[in-house]
């Protein structure tokens, strides 16, 4: 049974691995946001360590309904002071590894959602 469709007209992440991701094509190695509007930003963070409140609150600027934050390869959760901007426009904010962000975003962009993910992009060791 086939529940997707063949071609959608929102951005789609096409594959990722440790320190990337595929969007429609292109091989990203750093952070990065992309939305379901058509947004892709470069997200000016290299290490879990380095998150602060400035970089939700970039997201919080997104026109989207919710965004997912790809914590890395593993699920680390923000400090709930650095979500403030994000509840001061009632954005809702999940978190999970990034696969499972990668995988989320399409489902949800799919479906015709105002999504956007952030993709924290580690470089490996």
């Amino acid at each position: 049974m086939k529940l997707q469709p063949d071609k959608s007209d929102v951005q789609s992440i096409s594959g990722y691995g440790p320190g990337w991701v595929g969007v429609d094509g292109e091989k990203i190695t750093h952070s990065v946001i992309i939305s379901s509007g058509g947004a892709r930003i470069r997200w000016p963070i290299d290490a879990f360590e380095h998150l602060g409140e400035e970089h939700f609150a970039q997201l919080a600027l997104l026109e989207a309904e919710v965004v997912i934050f790809g914590s890395g390869s593993r699920v680390r959760f923000p400090k709930a002071a650095w979500l403030q901007p994000l509840m001061a426009r009632r954005v809702g904010l999940e978190t999970m590894d990034t696969a499972a962000a990668c995988r989320t975003y399409n489902i949800l962009a799919q479906e015709g959602r105002s999504v956007a993910v952030a993709l924290l992009l580690e470089q490996p060791a």
